[in-house]
């Protein structure tokens, strides 16, 4: 019966241990202005600069 405490302990702790990490997940996201954000997305979604080739010297075909 012991045994069962101990257990519920440890499960307990590891619900409240996820639940900080996701604490500070959150607050390191929210940390990002709306603006911070849009220039993020956007240098994702920007095509290649036409100055740098699509294919690395030497291999073109």
């Amino acid at each position: 019966m012991r045994w069962w405490k101990i257990l519920g302990l440890a499960g307990m702790a590891g619900v409240a241990a996820t639940g900080v990490a996701i604490a500070r997940a959150e607050r390191r996201r929210r940390a990002y202005t709306p603006e911070e954000i849009r220039q993020r997305l956007r240098s994702r979604v920007e095509p290649p600069q036409p100055d740098q080739p699509d294919q690395p010297e030497g291999r073109r075909s």
